[in-house]
């Protein structure tokens, strides 16, 4: 009887390969999966944003991440901080990265 199940399972050298080619066959496609779906349009968000931030000038009508929309009346690049008149006589200094977007008059 263990002859015949000796046989049956055969040689345990010769089952699976490697195992860390098969890891690496599993893996990968999963790291490029969430490279193309959540990495690479996340970079491109971020470039798209810097590219706004950038091009603000007096005049933008903007909406900052805690929901406060304004009017820029000075950008002052160096201390990295943007003025926004948000009310006659009431202007307010945001840090750049906190301007979300722009509005469309």
């Amino acid at each position: 009887m263990n002859q015949f199940v000796l046989a049956m399972a055969g040689d345990p050298s010769s089952t699976g390969g490697n195992p860390l080619i098969s890891m690496l066959i599993f893996f990968v496609p999963i790291v490029l999966i969430m490279y193309f779906f959540m990495i690479r349009p996340q970079q491109k968000r971020s470039k798209e944003h810097q590219k706004m931030l950038g091009a603000l000038k007096n005049g933008d009508k903007v909406i900052t991440n805690s929901g406060m929309i304004g009017t820029v009346v000075g950008i002052h690049d160096e201390q990295n901080k943007v003025v926004l008149k948000v009310a006659d006589q009431v202007k307010i200094e945001f840090v750049k990265s906190s301007i979300a977007g722009l509005i469309e008059n």
